[in-house]
């Protein structure tokens, strides 16, 4: 066989060829997965907008496709940051929802009452988003109080509600309404603030009635081929009927010939650690979907999970291996002290399926993140961890790039005590050394311990029933993490000795 081919092996004429092709001279390097997020949520209902996927690269063009103050905006604001603080160049794909046909949008109402005897201002804020001062004067009546909130509220545009003054100069309650149709806006919470030396008080009516989420069906189906390795639900945790539809899809993408797997991430907000792990305890065997919570923080749910994705992507993407945990979710505003959960509570949370945070020095800090996967009776149940499916995918990215190539792809195979003058033959002794060589690079940046022992059980052969199929199959164990450092500190006091002469 000749040693090039860049003329054909029949030409006569004189003639110099010269073939340019690259070669992938990586050998058994690691390639990081390459993180992509699948954010699907509801625009503004106000907003009319294609329902085709789109890959947004900030939160201000996600809000002039999706509608200010929709749960898209809201979740990629929290993902781009305008401080740069986020996912930085990880693709944001959304996934649009449109309103369902018999979806009610939450309602509530803020109530002034009394005659305002002192100049001051007050502040609407709703889900930690705070709507412009606006000035009570002396002599304001409720009416007056109501025009002037209404108006400070709908001039900032990221407030995830309408205010209304339904009958200006007269009105004495101003009507909020959620943006969106569905349960989510339940979560809306309604707060004012100042304004109480001034003779005018307020009560707020929290937003109730929302009904029914999306049908993401047809977003789901959008996804295709691609490798969306994170999935952001803007729906509510109590939704199972579409954490049943992400996980059948997920488990799908598990699948021999797609592998491409994903997890899905819900926010919870829920400070009761038994009401919170309602939904993640029930599904043990759910390694799809993972919940990101937030004890008694007034944040929207999907914007806390938003925002501590933003952190797992990135360390993700440049450094599989290392989990979450200390990880700061700032942006975020924590409930009060006394809800957040302690160590029994955390370890509660864990062993119910639900990821846990932790509040210092007020800011929220990833704590562990776990997906439902807790088989009854398994201590350490395999697809608990996010980091260790992390890793399995990132191995999974790599073994695909080692053999679904055109060096693989179609090349002549015998065995391997045969000789041979053709380049492009394999053995199956070749396949089992470029997972040692796999193996090897693993080891090294971490992703497995114990490289021996996956080298000893990656074997290779033929298929005796088909010539045409290189069988391999190997065995690595996944590294640990620090997640638990246990230290026994002993001490005691120092007596004197007896001095001697």
């Amino acid at each position: 066989m000749a040693l090039s081919t860049a003329v054909d092996l029949t030409a006569v004429a004189r003639v110099v060829g010269i073939k340019t092709e690259f070669v992938n001279l990586r050998g058994g390097n690691v390639v990081n997965l390459p993180q992509r997020i699948a954010v699907f949520g509801q625009g503004n209902s106000a907003a009319t907008y294609s329902t085709d996927k789109f890959q947004v690269t900030s939160a201000t063009q996600a809000a002039e496709r999706y509608g200010f103050g929709s749960p898209i905006h809201l979740a990629v604001k929290q993902l781009f940051p305008a401080n740069g603080d986020g996912v930085g160049t990880i693709p944001v794909t959304i996934y649009p929802l449109v309103d369902d046909g018999a979806a009610a949008a939450a309602t509530g109402d803020i109530t002034p009452s009394g005659t305002a005897t002192k100049a001051g201002a007050a502040t609407v804020i709703i889900n930690n988003i705070r709507s412009q001062a606006f000035a009570i004067e002396v002599g304001d009546t409720v009416a007056d109080v109501v025009t002037a909130a209404t108006a400070a509220i709908n001039a900032v545009l990221d407030v995830p509600v309408i205010a209304a003054d339904a009958t200006p100069g007269t009105s004495t309650t101003i009507d909020i309404t959620a943006k969106w149709e569905g349960p989510t806006g339940n979560d809306i919470v309604l707060e004012v603030e100042g304004g109480e030396d001034t003779g005018i008080t307020f009560v707020a009516t929290q937003p109730t009635g929302g009904l029914v989420n999306p049908n993401i069906d047809a977003a789901l189906a959008q996804i295709g081929n691609v490798w969306e390795t994170m999935v952001l639900n803007c729906l509510d945790i109590a939704d199972t009927v579409t954490l049943d539809k992400y996980q059948t899809e997920g488990e799908g993408r598990w699948g021999a010939l797609v592998r491409k797997p994903f997890m899905c991430f819900t926010g919870n907000t829920e400070a009761d650690v038994a009401t919170a792990i309602t939904v993640s305890d029930a599904r043990k065997t759910d390694r799809i979907n993972s919940q990101l919570v937030a004890p008694g923080s007034n944040d929207l749910p999907f914007t806390v999970a938003a925002r501590q994705l933003s952190r797992i992507a990135p360390l993700a993407n440049n450094n599989p291996p290392h989990d979450y945990g200390s990880r700061t979710a700032d942006g975020l505003t924590p409930g009060t002290d006394g809800q957040q959960w302690n160590y029994a509570q955390r370890d509660q949370a864990v062993k119910g399926g639900s990821s846990t945070t932790e509040v210092k020095d007020g800011v929220i800090n990833l704590s562990d993140i776990v997906t439902f996967y807790h088989p009854t009776g398994d201590p350490t149940p395999a697809y608990r961890y996010v980091v260790d499916i992390v890793k399995v995918a990132n191995i999974l990215f790599n073994l695909d790039l080692t053999f679904a190539n055109p060096a693989w792809d179609g090349a002549p195979l015998i065995p391997d005590d045969q000789a041979t003058t053709n380049r492009t033959a394999k053995k199956p002794k070749m396949a089992v050394a470029a997972v040692a060589s796999l193996i090897d690079q693993l080891a090294l940046g971490a992703f497995i311990s114990d490289p021996d022992f996956a080298k000893a059980n990656t074997l290779a052969a033929i298929n005796d029933q088909n010539p045409k199929r290189l069988d391999v199959a190997t065995t690595m164990k996944i590294s640990g993490n620090t997640n638990i450092i246990s230290v026994d500190f002993n001490w005691g006091f120092f007596f004197g000795t007896t001095p001697t002469v």
